[in-house]
């Protein structure tokens, strides 16, 4: 008899090889190489050979038409590109307690109530504390149903009684009867979420998929998954506070530059009303404190940049920032010693964004500046000031992108000052004031 054929497969990213491995030369992962049973084999080569087609020449593919349904969440249809697609597989990630099933079950509300007939199927929480969420977010509906179920075939069988929306929650607890495995691992996951998409597909349904994180952020269990969905969305925000951001990682139907802000209020997670006054407060003037306009795809954003300088007591002083990449803080400071010769070498720095948000752009490089001699020198900046621009290693001042929106955004908001690279942008109730050094700053101070 033919000896049978062994494979093994890594449980993070998926790789598989002929032989056991202790660290998988795909993501270096350490002991993560589990065998597969014959019946994983041969469901693995089948998702593998059930989606050959024949190729056609492009030229005589027509082109499909994207029809979106509004969620009836303004902030989720604008990460989604403008409204959830038919047959689209999303999947929304986040620490637990962040509100990723209350988001989605008011959408589901939403949805049923405008016609659609929705299936909610939860392998967590017993429809009763569904329940109890629904009267609190107001989200009851004859057309909303929920079902607890954990074998991916009764869920198919019972999304067969004509539902039009469906909502997962969650993809690392569903498991199908035909791979012997634990739910969670490669195999199981693959298998799910490969039907799943199948079925999106093949009825035009839309499906959403909750996942959870592990303590990196990432999506737990194996990248596959992001890999296999339409889009990826991760809830940002502590639990403990009431702003949630919510940020596309990947959007085969729209944009990823997009945010979504919501608050949560007794009623649920809703969109937040006038943000523009969220991140920052207009307060007495105080040492250490700036603030800059960012860019969160076509919507600006006043943030107040925090700092604080010290004295400090060890060899190596420390470096910390919130909201704020690290590596380019000590950049920053590295530059202020030598072209302004401060001693920061001797100083403790710490840097805050206010309100919970991180910073992905390097607009703010002249506000975390600004922040820092403020602190150093202990001199307040004027809360009608605002500082926009990015600081290169030579100590020059960057003109930013979409720098009128910024100053508009700021003029709105009340500040008449603001500090920039170059005055491009004119209008009577802010003035410009042009630095094209590091050096220049220090008349701000």
């Amino acid at each position: 008899m033919a000896k049978s054929k062994k494979l093994f497969e890594c449980q993070a990213c998926g790789y598989k090889s002929s032989k056991w491995m202790g660290r998988c030369i795909n993501c270096g992962t350490w002991d993560s190489f589990l065998e597969l049973s014959k019946e994983q084999i041969q469901t693995l080569r089948k998702i593998e050979t059930s989606s050959k087609n024949s190729a056609q020449p492009i030229t005589q593919i027509s082109e499909e038409f994207i029809e979106r349904i509004p969620t009836g969440n303004e902030e989720l249809d604008l990460v989604l590109g403008g409204g959830l697609v038919e047959g689209s597989l999303v999947l929304i990630g986040g620490s637990p307690g962040v509100g990723k099933s209350t988001l989605l079950l008011k959408t589901c509300a939403n949805l049923a109530k405008n016609g659609k007939k929705v299936l909610y199927v939860s392998a967590e929480e017993s429809a009763g504390q569904i329940k109890i969420r629904a009267n609190r977010i107001d989200a009851n509906h004859p057309n909303l149903y929920l079902l607890n179920e954990l074998i991916l075939e009764n869920i198919l069988l019972e999304l067969q009684r004509g539902y039009e929306v469906l909502v997962i929650d969650s993809i690392q607890t569903i498991y199908t009867q035909e791979i012997a495995s634990a739910p969670g691992t490669v195999s199981q996951v693959r298998a799910v979420t490969f039907e799943l998409m199948r079925i999106a597909k093949e009825k035009k349904i839309p499906i959403f998929i909750i996942g959870h994180i592990t303590k990196e952020g990432s999506i737990a269990g194996p990248r596959v998954l992001e890999h296999m969905v339409d889009t990826v969305l991760y809830f940002e925000g502590d639990s403990s506070k009431e702003l949630r951001i919510l940020r596309g990682f990947k959007n085969r139907f729209g944009s990823v530059s997009e945010i979504g802000i919501f608050e949560m209020t007794p009623k649920g997670l809703v969109s937040a009303k006038n943000i523009a006054k969220r991140f920052f407060t207009r307060k007495n003037p105080q040492a250490g404190s700036a603030a800059t306009v960012v860019m969160e795809g076509s919507r600006p954003i006043i943030l107040e940049v925090q700092a604080l300088v010290a004295e400090s007591g060890y060899a190596n002083p420390k470096r910390s920032s919130t909201g704020y990449d690290a590596s380019r803080l000590t950049m920053l400071l590295a530059l202020l010693e030598k072209r302004l010769e401060l001693p920061f070498n001797q100083y403790d720095v710490f840097i805050n964004i206010a309100g919970g948000i991180k910073i992905s752009e390097t607009a703010a490089d002249l506000a975390v500046i600004a922040a820092i001699l403020s602190s150093f020198r202990n001199r307040p900046i004027s809360t009608e000031t605002i500082f926009i621009g990015e600081v290169g290693l030579t100590g020059e001042i960057k003109d930013v992108m979409m720098q009128d929106i910024r100053l508009r955004e700021a003029a709105a908001q009340g500040f008449t000052k603001a500090v920039v690279p170059s005055s491009g942008f004119q209008t009577t109730s802010i003035k410009s004031y042009v630095v094209d050094s590091v050096e220049k700053i220090v008349d701000w101070m």
